[in-house]
């Protein structure tokens, strides 16, 4: 091959949807290159599902790593959980790397759900390979699935591999690069054969189809194919390496993973082409030939025996062990394989590193050796979707529970953690429902802290509709100095969105002014939970008259008054409950729309407009007002719809009057809640 093989380390990440195959491919991979002497199997320790989490679910949770030596040349394969809820593990990783896999199914119906994960892709210039597994076992015609690809992805596809058929069976393939035809053998390297006599007319078509897609980045190629030239090899493998490490295209391979159909193959193409480190690092901005060593964090472990492990990316080397980065001294150098390590002395640019005990270091952060380095990019978090409120099942464990939080978090930055104000609870958001279960087992799992799960409150606010003068006195005697305080207010409504507003006009000193700020003080207190039961806003109390003992009156005495008036006026301004309305802006493929406005429509929402989606063709986003309690599982419908694509994004935008039975059952379930809790 012209391109030949680059030497030095180089990292490349494994991702695709969930039972694409992309921890089997990890396993092959490593049982072929003798990295490991028995493939494990989902569910049952293998390398990509290392963790207790992961094994429970038999899927992948997070980030695991395992290092593999080829023909000479060493890889660090990364290898990605699938689920849509972890995909903020993919695109941290995905930052990181030299190159990715893309493992998806001979299935056109699901190549949607890639459309995310290759637009960032896309959106970073990272030189991807897409392999179609399990073409043993298709459920489309070849050509059905390319053009559903195609759909997911604004760079060029390039088909490599023309799938041969005896009858139904697939019995291997022709290297439209090579000409060179392969009859699969299961658990051992494919054969060459001769090429079909029935195949070559297909042959021919697919390596044309597939060098006009080359000539579109080479002008003399083009002016051979319009000459009926044969291109040279060596020019054709130039050009499938030169616009693979720049980005341009994206070359399609087929294989069967369990079988170890195409698994070599894969690794021989990513051998030759995949670009040197040095690559990935001028694309991150750093030079890769002068100054000090420069890593970044990709994924955060805490870990029984080596406490916090930091999977990094050394963009410019060579570090040794003891090194000190940012000022911090790493207690270890290690390679890892699955969750077990292996101490380094020293690693070069291009590897994917362990470091121990860095407690400062954080997902995303660059490390140097010197005094200070320019950040390296790193994705945004994805904004969270699913909410729960979590409470320790032992009270005693409510401590605990805030240190075992700040690790989990800091293991996986797209959980957030918060305690309501509104409603006094503690709220964990992130990904979904299984992504939120993950973080509990965790907590279980690994600090001994079980947690009761539900769904967090609404926080409901009233306020009033009209306006009441309302007096109100405490009197009490009781031997020696007594109670006394007398007031009269004004309770109005405000605008909504003003909040609370006192205000006295006082004359006279018919309330001395040092127990002014104790009525406004018992106001206050009383306006944390009103007649309906829940906090009130946007009113306005004005202190206008009242009296006062010069012995008995205290600050006491006037707080209580206040409180008092307030409790007798209020439910005489004819409360109304407000919920929460929120802005969400729905973002999901345009055959989804219709069904996207329905399912908001159906949830008491108002639809504000829709607008194709920034850069995203064949996707819409759609803008809308959804009461907040409506907003809970929207997810799960909203992915039902859309082939798991679809999400949205949320802000709080105002309180809106809610009347009515729903109102009524709201206000039912509050009170009913409240006496349980007492």
């Amino acid at each position: 091959m012209a391109s030949g093989a680059t030497s030095g380390p180089r990292s490349v990440a494994i991702v695709g949807p969930y039972l694409s195959g992309k921890t089997t491919l990890l396993e092959n991979i490593l049982f072929v290159t003798g990295a490991i002497g028995r493939k494990g199997k989902i569910g049952d320790g293998s390398v990509g599902d290392a963790s207790q989490e992961a094994r429970d679910r038999e899927m992948g949770v997070e980030v695991n790593t395992a290092k593999v030596e080829y023909l000479g040349d060493t890889f660090f394969f990364l290898d990605c959980p699938g689920s849509i809820e972890f995909q903020q593990e993919s695109i941290n990783a995905l930052i990181g790397v030299d190159a990715a896999v893309v493992v998806c199914e001979a299935d056109p119906g699901k190549a949607l759900a890639l459309t995310p994960l290759m637009r960032f892709l896309d959106e970073h210039k990272i030189p991807a390979i897409i392999f179609v597994n399990k073409v043993d076992r298709p459920t489309g015609a070849p050509a059905d699935v390319i053009a559903a690809l195609e759909a997911t992805t604004a760079r060029a596809l390039v088909t490599r591999h023309l799938i041969l058929h005896e009858g139904e069976e697939v019995t291997g393939y022709v290297d439209l690069a090579s000409e060179r035809a392969y009859t699969y053998k299961d658990g051992a390297a494919s054969t060459v054969t001769e090429l079909p006599e029935g195949a070559v007319g297909e042959k021919a078509d697919a390596r044309y189809a597939m060098l006009e897609k080359l000539a579109d980045y080479d002008d003399d190629l083009m002016e051979k194919l319009l000459e009926d030239q044969e291109p040279e090899r060596d020019q054709v493998y130039g050009d499938l390496t030169r616009e693979f490490r720049a980005g341009n295209i994206l070359p399609v391979l087929v294989g069967a993973a369990e079988h170890e159909y195409g698994v070599r193959r894969l690794l021989k193409t990513l051998r030759h082409e995949v670009p040197g480190a040095e690559v990935a690092a001028a694309r991150a901005g750093i030079d890769p030939s002068a100054g000090d060593p420069v890593l970044q964090v990709l994924k955060t472990y805490h870990t029984p025996t080596f406490g916090k492990l930091s999977l990094a990316r050394v963009w410019r080397g060579p570090i040794k062990e003891g090194v000190s980065l940012n000022g911090a001294r790493a207690s270890g150098l290690f390679h890892m394989q699955g969750m077990q390590t292996t101490k380094v002395g020293e690693a070069q640019a291009g590897e994917i590193v362990a470091l121990g005990r860095l407690e400062e270091a954080r997902t995303g952060t660059t490390l140097t050796t010197g005094k200070e380095a320019a950040p390296a990019p790193k994705p945004d978090l994805l904004p969270p979707v699913f909410a729960q409120s979590i409470s320790p099942v032992k009270r005693e464990d409510e401590v605990k529970l805030s240190g075992a939080l700040a690790r989990v978090v800091d293991e996986d930055p797209s959980l957030q953690v918060e305690h309501s104000q509104d409603t006094n609870e503690m709220i964990i958001r992130g990904q979904g429902d299984i992504h939120l279960r993950v973080a509990m087992d965790k907590l279980k799992n690994r600090y001994g802290v079980e947690v009761t799960a539900r769904r967090p409150l609404v926080p409901y606010k009233e306020a009033i509709q009209k306006s009441i003068s309302q007096h109100a006195r405490f009197k009490r005697q009781s031997g020696g100095h007594g109670q006394f305080g007398d007031v009269e207010v004004d309770i109005k409504p405000l605008p909504r969105g003003s909040g609370f507003s006192f205000e006295n006009t006082i004359v006279g000193g018919s309330v001395p002014r040092q127990y002014i700020p104790a009525v406004e003080s018992g106001i206050r207190e009383y306006l944390s939970k009103g007649p309906l039961g829940f906090p009130v806003v946007d009113v306005l109390v004005t202190l206008t008259d009242g009296s006062y003992h010069s012995v008995d009156s205290s600050e006491l005495a006037f707080k209580t008054a206040g409180r008092m008036a307030m409790n007798k006026g209020m439910p005489k301004c004819s409360p109304v409950l407000l919920e929460p309305i929120h802005e969400v802006k729905v973002v999901a493929p345009s055959e989804s729309t219709a069904r996207v406005n329905a399912l908001i429509s159906g949830r008491r929402g108002q639809i504000l407009g829709f607008s194709p989606r920034e850069g995203w063709e064949g996707w819409d986003e759609v803008t809308a007002h959804l009461p907040q309690s409506e907003v809970h599982d929207l997810i799960v419908e909203l992915r039902s719809l859309s082939q798991g694509v679809g999400t949205y994004t949320w802000k709080f935008d105002h309180l809106q009057e809610l009347t009515g039975r729903l109102a009524d059952q709201i206000i039912e379930s509050h009170g009913a809640e409240e006496k349980v809790s007492a």
